[in-house]
């Protein structure tokens, strides 16, 4: 198994829906114009370290296309901005987890730009905000007080339903493996929080915490776990 199978597999690739931003920066600066990683969640240098493609301009931005090989039925998508996810979506019911990518570095102001996109898309009733970051979600409900927000972590933290009611946020999204040591799920769904489980890869997994009563599952299938989730229902 490569580094690239390893890295990807399991993921959806439902990345493109369109292009207009960069076409906009294009327009404006340039297909020579550098670019660099403020704001991108690390995945431009990822993706380099990865796949050994370099992307250093809005031109080659423009051009990449994600897991094309791995996934040729989406050959011709491309990488959407959050502003254009929140389009997308916006005609639809769907609930949206932003995870702000601030755990390995802390964009400045990142919290400030996304809420202002979030309000910008009248998407504010639909978005719930967690990251590993427990500061940027604090950050995050000082901007947006009545916002959902939630705390992702994957090592145990002591007492974390307490700690998260402690400091007003509404929701837990714990890994996995994690809710299968001891008896933390059953913990958490006593705590009246949102609990959000990830990355719910496995049937067996997903029938089990459905069938639990989790608030939510995050995984790369979620056609499964709609589909399990129906059946559920029966």
């Amino acid at each position: 198994m490569t580094l690239f199978d390893r890295v990807f597999s399991g993921n959806d690739a439902v990345y493109g829906l369109t292009e207009g931003a960069i076409d906009a920066a294009i327009a404006q600066h340039g297909e020579d114009k550098a670019v660099s990683f403020p704001d991108t969640a690390y995945s431009l240098p990822c993706y380099y370290s990865v796949t050994g493609t370099k992307v250093t301009t809005l031109k080659e931005l423009k051009e990449l296309t994600v897991l094309k090989n791995k996934f040729p039925e989406y050959s011709a998508a491309k990488i959407p901005t959050l502003e254009e996810v929140l389009d997308a979506v916006k005609a639809s019911d769907i609930q949206v987890n932003i995870e702000l990518k601030t755990g390995i570095y802390w964009y400045p102001e990142i919290e400030q730009k996304v809420a202002d996109l979030v309000k910008k898309a009248g998407m504010e009733e639909r978005v719930i905000y967690s990251s590993f970051n427990h500061y940027s979600i604090q950050q995050m409900k000082k901007i947006v007080p009545e916002a959902e927000t939630a705390y992702l972590y994957s090592d145990v933290i002591l007492n974390v339903a307490e700690y998260a009611k402690n400091t007003k946020v509404d929701g837990l999204h714990p890994a996995v493996y994690h809710v299968k040591m001891a008896d933390f799920l059953k913990e958490y769904l006593g705590s009246n929080l949102n609990i959000r489980v990830w990355t719910v890869n496995e049937k067996a997994d997903m029938k089990w915490l459905i069938d639990a009563g989790v608030t939510a599952i995050i995984t790369n299938y979620p056609d499964m776990a709609v589909q399990i989730k129906k059946e559920a229902e029966v």
